[in-house]
């Protein structure tokens, strides 16, 4: 399989299963759409007013050398593999729902501003320590482990935040293994102590803010209705700048209310951050700021607008990273991350105040998702397995995408709030993966060709 598209003048074709991508020129392009339908005669005599026998003729040789070095129309080579065959899937990772309560209310929140539909409460040490034990006991041979404080608001929690860090340090090394803290938080309530501590023992830090000030403040705002974004930007710069601009995104999502959200990306740039990660909102249609298939011709604009200046500010030596057009030609994720994504409800798996498991944050709430809880120790392997099996082979519609290693699946929750059914992807989604997908290999095309 091989997916080809032109984006700011460059023909760049895709060879799926082995991650090849080649920039050829307009010949190969237009030759490429009949190589495995007709015979070269046949294609010789459709291109031949366009261009001269010899030349389709050293295309097709240079198309068929490819095809031999399995570097296009390559067979598939992954589901044989020997570590997808004998994968067994371990908890690597748990997101600690430490507040299950917010100082700000976003419109646009899966979390109901922060209670996850139920009552607003907070984790305890005791259940953060069970849900430690249960990461290091359930974590196999697997040695780099993470948690993530997530909310609302985990600066609600902080004491409990950190004693649960220091746990976390003692007990890792009785192990032999190595956990890797990081924090999502909304920035009210950042200080300087809690700076401190969180750039001591934080590995990453997601900042939340969705850009330009009347953005932000339209749907992110405090329980009296005040915008929080002259409250936030001073202390989300200092935590990036204290950090070195390493390690830590500045996260928004953007809504139907801000199709041209390039312009929040270089907003959020301009003001000095320089990692930055803009996602769509995911929602039901019946919500005014719900993304529609009749939107995605503005989306895909605007990408292509970010893309074009990425490259100019990279070649300008004023680059900034935006984390969907991170893409590693070179050695890129594992051949398990190409097929199973991020791993939730298998590898990864949400912890509520109450210790209850889940198989991320966004089913928090839906019991018919509840894995287990850590306090009983108690773990569904059946539901477990469920989820460790919902990969891009099991995917129908996958198995016919030429994005499924880049996007590896999609979201499982998406993919159940809008189809009922983990192995159905959410479309929108996938088309908007597919866009920021192109715009990524256009930009490594770009920068290539430049020499950057």
């Amino acid at each position: 399989m091989i997916h080809k598209f032109n984006q700011v003048n460059k023909n760049i074709v895709i060879d799926v299963n082995s991650g090849a991508v080649h920039v050829v020129d307009p010949l190969v392009y237009r030759i490429l759409d009949y190589y495995s339908i007709k015979s070269d005669l046949e294609i010789i005599g459709l291109l031949q007013e366009e261009y001269t026998v010899e030349d389709i003729q050293e295309a097709l040789e240079e198309i068929n050398t490819l095809k031999n070095e399995g570097l296009l129309f390559s067979e598939e080579r992954y589901l044989e593999h020997e570590s997808f065959k004998n994968k067994q899937p371990v908890v690597k990772a748990l997101c600690l729902h430490i507040s299950h309560d917010c100082n700000i209310r976003c419109k646009y929140c899966f979390a109901s501003q922060g209670d996850f539909k139920g009552q607003r409460t907070l984790m305890d040490l005791e259940v953060g320590k069970k849900a430690i034990d249960f990461l290091l006991e359930n974590s196999g041979k697997r040695r780099n482990l993470e948690v993530d404080f997530f909310g609302g608001e985990p600066l609600m929690n902080f004491d409990v935040v950190k004693d649960i860090v220091k746990y976390g340090r003692g007990r890792e090394k009785e192990f032999n293994k190595e956990i890797r803290f990081t924090m999502t938080t909304n920035g009210v309530l950042l200080n300087d102590e809690n700076m401190k501590f969180i750039n001591e023992e934080m590995y990453n830090v997601v900042l939340s803010i969705d850009g330009r000030e009347d953005i932000n403040d339209h749907m992110r705002y405090t329980i009296n209705g005040q915008g929080t974004y002259e409250v936030i930007v001073p202390k989300l710069l200092k935590m990036a700048e204290l950090r070195g601009h390493k390690n830590y995104y500045v996260r928004g999502t953007f809504t139907k209310f801000n199709l041209d959200f390039s312009n929040d990306v270089l907003h959020l740039v301009d003001l000095g951050f320089k990692n930055v990660s803009v996602e769509p909102v995911v929602a039901a249609p019946q919500h005014d700021y719900a993304i529609g298939e009749e939107d995605l011709p503005t989306v895909f604009k605007h990408y292509e607008i970010l893309a074009e200046e990425y490259v100019k500010r990279t070649k300008e030596g004023n680059p900034f990273l935006f984390f969907h057009f991170m893409i590693d030609l070179n050695q890129g994720p594992c051949i398990i991350k190409r097929i199973v994504g991020c791993g939730a409800g298998a590898e990864y798996l949400a912890v509520t105040p109450e210790g209850e498991l889940y198989p991320c944050h966004q089913f928090v709430g839906n019991t018919d998702f509840m894995i287990g809880n850590v306090m009983d120790k108690s773990f569904k392997k059946e539901l477990y397995y469920t989820f460790a099996e919902a990969h891009v082979y099991n995917k129908e519609k996958c198995n016919e995408c030429w994005a499924k290693f880049y996007c590896s699946g999609g979201c499982h929750a998406n993919a159940y709030h809008f189809n009922k059914d983990i192995n159905v992807p959410y479309n929108i989604g996938c088309e908007m993966e597919k866009k920021r997908i192109e715009s990524a290999l256009m930009i490594q095309a770009k920068l290539a060709e430049e020499g950057v």
